[in-house]
């Protein structure tokens, strides 16, 4: 099957594809902001040059697209050029995978968020997933062992949560509540 676009119109849509500051990266990134969170964005001394650094907790954050890094299942190959797009995302794949182990030997704690656990549907219980995984970094940075505090069954927005899960943000009152001042 022929590209619906000319050579030209692909380039041109190809190439207003952005790598930082994407719709899924900001919307994780204001809800952490929102919540107290600080982070460092796109730290390029760091294998990957990841998403979002959370020094504090030991934790960085990759937000990837679906698309460009092979999320199983919801990889739809163009049927133009299906060899080069194959060749490409199984080498972002490699890619990933090589960084992620880099930066765990370095004793970071690895979190990958997908495109796709952002849609409007999943976006509560994925944002109360991301702060159940800082926490649990955190915590197991000072020493405590997160799972006997709580585990992912007792995620916030979920219909059994019934307790309080302890949170390590930095107190809002403390910044403010100004979302723009990334």
């Amino acid at each position: 099957m022929a590209d619906k676009m000319t050579k030209e119109q692909r380039s041109k849509c190809m190439s207003r594809i952005r790598g930082k500051d994407t719709g899924p990266e900001m919307i994780v990134r204001r809800w952490l902001w929102q919540r107290g969170y600080r982070y460092r964005k796109h730290e390029k001394r760091l294998p990957g040059t990841p998403d979002i650094v959370m020094r504090k907790y030991g934790i960085v954050i990759f937000i990837h697209g679906c698309f460009w890094h092979g999320h199983e299942g919801h990889l739809h190959l163009p049927q133009t050029n299906a060899d080069f797009w194959r060749t490409k995302i199984e080498r972002n794949k490699a890619r990933d995978a090589r960084q992620k182990e880099e930066l765990l030997a370095m004793g970071w704690s690895v979190l990958t968020v997908w495109e796709c656990q952002l849609k409007p549907s999943q976006r509560e219980h994925t944002l109360a997933t991301i702060e159940y995984y800082i926490n649990a970094s955190y915590l197991r940075l000072k020493g405590q062992r997160p799972a006997a505090l709580f585990s992912p069954g007792d995620l916030p927005g979920r219909q059994d949560a019934d307790q309080d899960i302890p949170v390590a943000a930095e107190p809002e009152a403390a910044y403010g509540s100004n979302v723009d001042d990334e």
